[in-house]
C-alpha cells in the first residue's frame, strides 16, 4: 500500500506527461490510499477542465465514479490534531500535510510530485518518478 496525493489519482485520468509514471505507480502496487480530502480537490481539477471545455460534464463524472472506484475502502480521515502538528512544524498546507499524517499512520510512503512536501518530509514523501524507476 502507499498513500497518493491527488495530483497521482489525476494524472492517472487526466491525460499529462506524468500520466505513464502514474500508470507504473499503478502497476507496482495497485493499493492506493488517501485521506477523504482527495474527493474534493479532485472534483476542484475536474470543475477547472470543465470551465476550460477540457472535458464535458459527463467525461468528468466518469473520471470521477472510476477513481472512487479505484480508491474505495482506502480513503481515511485524518486526525486534525496530527494534520496541525505537522503544519505547524512545516511550510506545507494543512491539506497536504492531510496526505503526510495518513502515510505516518499507515507506515507508508507518500508518493507525490510537490517537491515542498518531498523536502519538508523526506522520511515519508517519495517523488513519484522515484517511486517507479526504484
Amino acid at each position: 500500500m502507499i498513500v497518493v496525493d491527488t495530483n497521482i489519482i489525476g494524472y492517472l485520468y487526466l491525460h499529462s506527461n506524468r500520466s505513464t509514471q502514474a500508470e507504473r505507480a499503478l502497476a507496482k502496487d495497485s493499493q492506493w490510499a488517501a485521506p477523504l480530502l482527495w474527493r474534493s480537490e479532485l472534483r476542484n481539477v475536474l470543475a477547472l477542465y470543465l470551465r476550460k471545455r477540457l472535458l464535458t460534464l459527463e467525461t468528468a463524472q466518469q473520471i470521477m465514479d472510476e477513481a472512487v472506484s479505484l480508491m474505495l475502502g482506502h480513503e481515511y480521515e485524518v486526525a486534525s490534531s496530527r494534520v496541525l502538528a505537522l503544519a505547524v512544524g512545516s511550510t506545507c498546507s494543512a491539506y497536504d500535510c492531510e496526505f503526510v499524517a495518513l502515510a505516518q499512520d499507515l507506515g507508508v510512503l507518500l508518493v507525490t510530485v510537490d517537491r515542498q512536501i518531498i523536502g519538508q518530509f523526506p522520511a515519508v514523501a517519495v517523488a513519484l518518478e522515484d517511486y517507479v524507476s526504484g
